[in-house]
């Protein structure tokens, strides 16, 4: 996940409407009660992120490509 990170930097520092959509859908796949378990950071659910690259990618372990994440972000951001 780092390296898709990494990845995702340029466009983030180049298109902030690309950066905010891309937090605004961190923040809805957070774990449910993310501050009561240890690393205390809004973190979606391992179990939950595996299922979600299996039904898009027919992998549990797939890294989705750059351009699919920030598709997905702007439509979620645009449809609410």
């Amino acid at each position: 996940m780092l390296a898709l990170v990494l990845r995702l930097l340029p466009h983030v520092i180049l298109r902030p409407r690309t950066a905010w959509a891309l937090l605004v859908v961190a923040w809805r796949f957070r774990r449910t009660r993310w501050w009561a378990r240890f690393p205390f950071l809004p973190l979606p659910a391992r179990d939950y992120v595996r299922w979600r690259m299996y039904t898009a990618y027919g992998d549990h372990d797939a890294v989705p490509p750059v351009e699919d994440l920030i598709r997905y972000a702007h439509w979620a951001v645009r449809i609410g």
